[in-house]
């Protein structure tokens, strides 16, 4: 916490991916003021699982200090979970983000063509999503479609790395107020972090590769995606 408050940081969400790591997420919130939780069964790692772990995301869910649902979503990459079985969790986790009107964050790799048909039909059953396609790294088309669903695009620190413009192209054609930044730690640090375990005070290097890409300055971008980010989740009410 130390280290994310010199960086300039305000808040912190913590994500949950299995029952257990949810709950971790959640205690955490309880602890430190600085963080808010999101709970959820990332799709990778739905194996295994008890029956009974999506009931206790729900639960958990209720909590106050639980700001989003998730991480949920499809991933091809990873084979150990059929692609029917992250559909089913995916489109529980969508049911319980509407009912309880908490955004839901959103995992893809390798998978934009199926993602994007079950939320366009999710869409057009129960109306516009409320969310975040995390971790962006998909095509301009992808980044269209979730902006048209009601989605908003977080950016992490592959947009830092080099060879990636294209990414950065697609990034600086985002409407800013659909904006957001990550860690996903503890992966994919920034660049002058690379080799490192990312954590919450490297993503100011990520919101500076953002901001530089839209024209403006770093404390602009800040503003900015602090901002989206406390409309979205509620911020404000829930702490």
């Amino acid at each position: 916490m130390v280290r994310a408050r010199q960086a300039g940081l305000s808040q912190i969400l913590a994500v949950g991916t299995t029952h257990l790591d949810s709950q971790a997420c959640l205690e955490r919130a309880r602890r430190e003021p600085m963080v808010v939780a999101a709970v959820g069964l990332h799709p990778t790692h739905l194996a295994g699982l008890p029956e009974d772990a999506f009931g206790q995301v729900e639960a958990l869910a209720l909590d106050a200090r639980v700001v989003a649902i998730g991480e949920t979503g499809m991933d091809n990459y990873w084979k150990e979970v059929p692609l029917e079985v992250q559909e089913a969790s995916l489109l529980r986790h969508l049911e319980l983000s509407r009912r309880l009107n908490k955004p839901v964050i959103l995992h893809c790799r390798d998978a934009g063509d199926r993602l994007m048909t079950i939320l366009r039909d999710n869409c057009d059953r129960h109306g516009t999503l409320r969310g975040i396609l995390h971790s962006f790294c998909g095509t301009a088309d992808e980044a269209k479609q979730a902006l048209e669903l009601g989605l908003h695009l977080s950016f992490s620190g592959m947009i830092t790395q080099k060879g990636n413009q294209p990414l950065l192209d697609i990034a600086s054609s985002i409407r800013r107020d659909r904006l957001l930044v990550e860690t996903d730690s503890p992966y994919l640090a920034p660049r002058p972090q690379r080799g490192k375990r990312n954590e919450p005070a490297f993503v100011v290097h990520t919101c500076a590769a953002l901001a530089e890409c839209h024209g403006l300055s770093l404390r602009e971008m800040a503003q900015i995606t602090t901002n989206n980010a406390r409309r979205l989740l509620g911020l404000e009410s829930a702490i």
